[in-house]
């Protein structure tokens, strides 16, 4: 794995705990976003859970590709939220860590063409 790749995975897993986090912790700010996209507790920590689990998953390189998509899926999720609260353009920002745990969850070496 190139060093720029494993610099994106590193990445990618501090995001995802910390936000993960986060929500686990019920921040009052994470609890007033979700408030404000209409959704409650239940939903906070669900998500919390996903992407402390992606996170962790990721770190072994045995689950490293299920912690990714669990990464991935979590970092939708959130945009979705944002884009529910209205918030366009940050929906939009917030699609690239999705971009990048996909990417990084190809198998080694693939080719496309």
């Amino acid at each position: 794995m190139a060093l720029i790749q494993k610099l994106l995975l590193i990445a990618l897993i501090l995001m995802s705990f910390a936000a993960g986090a986060a929500k686990l912790m019920q921040m009052p700010q994470e609890v007033a976003f979700f408030a404000a996209a209409g959704l409650g507790p239940l939903p906070l920590i669900s998500l919390g859970v996903l992407q402390v689990a992606g996170a962790v998953f990721a770190i072994p390189h045995r689950w490293r590709r299920q912690g990714l998509w669990l990464m991935a899926l979590g970092f939708l999720a959130s945009s979705i939220v944002i884009l529910i609260t209205g918030n366009v353009i940050f929906a939009v920002g917030s699609l690239l860590p999705v971009i990048l745990a996909l990417y990084l969850s190809l198998p080694a070496g693939r080719t496309t063409g």
